[in-house]
C-alpha cells in the first residue's frame, strides 16, 4: 500500500535518494523524480508505460533555478513567468547539458513550470535539482486530480504521496515556446489563450507534430469508451447500451440521474475544468457500458477542456 502524507521533510529524502513521490500541484498530481537522476527518470517511464518519446516536464521553484539549466531565457519568457508563475504554464527552453537527454525525449528543448501549490513549492525549496514530474496516472489514462486517483492507477512503485486534497485548477499547464519571434501554443490548458495575448499578443496554435506531453492523439482516456456530439442524439444511437455522461451545466431527463455528472451547476467553466476529470473518474467506475458528452463553449479554459475531451474521446 503507498503511503499518502504531508512529511515534506520525509518526501525529500526520498527525492534526494532517488525515489518516487506523487506531488500535489494546481493542475494534477504528478509523479516526481530528480530530473537529473536517469535512473530515476527511467523509473517514472517504466511505471507509466509511457513511451520514450514523450518528454518530461521539469518543475522548480524560482526562474534563477531555471536560468541554470537553459541556454537563453527570451524577453517573452521573462514577462510570462512575472505574470502566471507560479502557475499553469509551461516554457520550452532551449537545454544546456545538465539536464539528460532521457528527462527531454532527446529534444534540444527543455519545459519548465513553476507550480501553484504550497507543499510542492516547500519541496522544491529543499531541493537543488528540478523535479521530473508527468501525471501520476498509467499513460493515456485519466489524469490524476486527488491522492485516491494515484492509488487507482498504481499498487507499488511509488515511494510516497504528498496529499493535498483536490487540484484547484483540474487540467494539465498550457505549455508554449518561442520560434523567430513568434510565441506557439503547443498545449492549451490552465493558463488561457486569452490571458497570455493580453501580456504578450499575438499567438499561434501548433499545427505540426512535435512531441511535447499531452501530443498523443489518444490521451486522457477512462477505460470506457467517450463519445462526444449532441447528447440526445448519442443517447438514441446507444440506446440499447448503458450509458452515462458527463454533462457541462444540467442533467438530462432521458437518462437515469445515478448515471450523469455535472461539472458546474453555475455554468462555470473554471468550475468545470476543476472537476473535469474527477468526474471522468467516477463515471469510469460505475457500472455503465460508456460515457457521452458534448463539447463546453470554445472560448478560454473551455478551449482547454474541449482539448481533452477530443483526445479522450473515440470521434473528437
Amino acid at each position: 500500500m503507498i503511503k499518502i502524507g504531508k512529511d515534506i521533510d520525509y518526501a525529500v529524502n526520498k527525492l534526494k535518494d532517488g525515489g518516487i513521490v506523487g506531488i500535489p500541484t494546481e493542475t494534477v498530481y504528478g509523479l516526481g523524480c530528480n530530473a537529473l537522476n536517469e535512473s530515476s527518470v527511467k523509473k517514472i517511464f517504466k511505471l507509466k508505460s509511457r513511451p520514450k518519446n514523450d518528454p518530461i516536464i521539469c518543475h522548480t521553484n524560482s526562474v534563477e533555478k531555471i536560468r541554470k539549466y537553459v541556454d537563453y531565457f527570451p524577453k517573452n519568457a521573462e514577462i510570462l513567468a512575472r505574470k502566471f508563475w507560479p502557475g499553469p504554464l509551461t516554457i520550452l527552453f532551449k537545454k544546456n547539458k545538465l539536464i539528460p537527454n532521457i528527462t527531454t525525449s532527446n529534444s534540444e528543448y527543455v519545459g519548465f513550470r513553476i507550480p501553484n501549490n504550497k507543499i510542492t513549492l516547500s519541496v522544491l525549496d529543499k531541493l537543488d535539482f528540478p523535479l521530473a514530474a508527468p501525471s501520476a496516472n498509467k499513460f493515456e489514462y485519466i489524469s490524476p486530480t486527488n491522492p485516491q486517483h494515484i492509488i487507482q492507477n498504481f499498487n507499488d512503485g511509488i515511494d510516497y504521496i504528498l496529499g493535498d486534497g483536490n487540484c484547484s485548477v483540474g487540467i494539465e499547464s498550457t505549455i508554449l515556446g518561442f520560434e523567430k519571434e513568434k510565441t506557439i501554443i503547443f498545449r492549451l490548458g490552465g493558463i488561457t489563450l486569452e490571458d497570455i495575448e493580453k501580456s504578450i499578443g499575438k499567438c499561434y496554435i501548433n499545427k505540426d507534430k512535435l512531441k511535447i506531453p499531452g501530443s498523443f492523439k489518444k490521451h486522457y482516456s477512462p477505460k470506457k469508451k467517450v463519445y462526444v456530439g449532441n447528447i440526445e442524439k448519442l443517447s438514441k444511437k446507444f440506446k440499447n447500451k448503458k450509458i452515462g455522461i458527463l454533462c457541462f451545466n444540467k442533467k438530462f431527463k432521458f437518462v437515469d440521474e445515478k448515471y450523469q455528472i455535472v461539472m458546474s451547476e453555475k455554468s462555470s467553466l473554471n468550475e468545470a475544468s476543476q472537476n473535469f476529470y474527477s468526474s471522468l473518474y467516477i463515471l469510469d467506475n460505475l457500472e455503465i457500458d460508456l460515457i457521452i458528452t458534448s463539447y463546453l463553449p470554445n472560448y478560454h479554459v473551455g478551449r482547454s477542456i474541449n482539448d481533452r475531451i477530443s483526445k479522450s474521446s473515440e470521434n473528437g
